[in-house]
């Protein structure tokens, strides 16, 4: 029996029975069929009953979503035209003449100028910037500034003839609560602006920057993340970025269900900044510490630094004499081990910096130091370290 293949109009109604016949060729009329179905669509059209064992079609599948549907099919279109593919090269690329794989990361376009948020981590060791938009056209972008303390970086691309940004708005990261809804839209393993929905599992969470400084006020969220999501936004059911999604906790390398965005609160103030002055100016004292049982081990004091001006010290080289031989070791011993700050006990790197970049340069700070066995007090007055451009 030979088979017989038939187009049918977007919206159909078609008894089972000639379904099959159409299907497997059982003595189907293939002229038969479109009548059979215009015939049923007029009938459903005037009220009527459809025939027995009908499959009708008769209303726009968008009209039967669930109101949690709607949201999301809201936040997507409202949202992910916003969202771009970044995917930056580095030297060894340039050198290889290597392109730069889809998906290395994400960006939210923040202004209608062309600004977009993204991590630092992102775009660290880039030379250059490619962006991808919405519809395929890629750019290039220029590093506006960097924060390697809060892993925010702040890109830019020219404006594009007869092209409108969609923008991203910043939402209010202050009062979230734990169970709101989340979206998360970006890049993953460069899969494009795919969207993928939880819940807000905890919130002031912590985790540790490449620098070693450490976040705190962060969002989980058990929307899933991947490679390729770092720098894309974290949506309410408003489709406002409340995070920038920037790290997963997995010991695969991907998504485990425990993602972590960086809040927009925190965004709002760092964002204006590395705008204006393509970094972030905060006070500095000059040192590089390590933490021990004792306190804050000092490893090295910056020249001309504040903590030089005040004296403070890490270890020295020491002159060791046998017979005629001489050489030089390092004297551990001579570094200066930091307890407190103002009498606010201390236990890491992150500690001393935390509470200094609270401070103004120009105040003075008091550290409590063990020196050569002794307790003492060191005043610094704190200048300002210069913006990572």
């Amino acid at each position: 029996m030979r088979s017989k293949i038939c187009l049918l109009d977007t919206i159909f109604s078609i008894s089972i029975a000639t379904s099959l016949a159409m299907l497997f060729g059982i003595s189907a009329d293939c002229e038969a069929a479109p009548a059979a179905a215009s015939k049923n669509l007029a009938e459903a059209r005037k009220g009527a009953s459809a025939p027995a064992g009908a499959i009708t079609f008769s209303t726009p599948v968008s009209a039967n979503l669930t109101p949690d549907e709607q949201v999301n099919v809201r936040v997507y279109k409202q949202a992910n035209r916003g969202v771009v593919n970044i995917a930056p090269v580095t030297d060894s690329d340039i050198f290889y003449n290597i392109e730069p794989q889809g998906g290395m990361g994400s960006g939210s376009i923040i202004s209608a100028d062309g600004y977009i948020l993204t991590n630092y981590h992102v775009i660290e060791q880039a030379r250059q910037i490619r962006v991808t938009l919405y519809d395929g056209t890629m750019v290039q972008a220029d590093l506006v500034g960097q924060d390697p303390s809060t892993d925010l970086a702040v890109i830019k691309i020219a404006p594009i003839p007869n092209k409108k940004l969609t923008v991203i708005p910043m939402g209010d990261s202050a009062h979230l609560e734990v169970g709101r809804r989340v979206f998360a839209i970006g890049n993953p393993f460069g899969l494009d602006r795919s969207m993928t929905t939880g819940i807000i599992s905890s919130l002031s969470r912590t985790y540790q920057t490449e620098n070693h400084r450490v976040l705190r006020g962060i969002i989980q969220t058990d929307a899933a993340i991947n490679p390729g999501n770092s720098g894309g936004p974290l949506l309410d059911s408003a489709g406002q970025m409340i995070g920038i999604t920037s790290a997963i906790f997995s010991k695969a390398g991907q998504s485990a269900g425990i993602g972590f965005a960086i809040p927009t609160s925190l965004a709002k103030k760092i964002v204006p900044e590395l705008i204006a002055h393509h970094g972030i100016s905060r006070p500095d004292i000059g040192l590089q510490v390590m933490p021990t049982e004792r306190g804050l081990f000092v490893v090295r004091v910056e020249p001309n630094s504040p903590a030089a001006e005040a004296g403070l010290s890490g270890p020295k080289l020491k002159q060791v004499t046998n017979g005629i031989i001489r050489w030089s070791i390092i004297d551990g011993n001579a570094a200066d081990i930091i307890i407190s700050i103002d009498n606010t006990p201390i236990h890491s790197e992150d500690d001393l910096l935390s509470y200094i970049e609270q401070k103004k340069p120009g105040q003075v700070v008091t550290l409590t130091v063990l020196r050569g066995g002794k307790v003492m007090k060191v005043q610094v007055k704190l200048t300002t370290a210069g913006p990572i451009s």
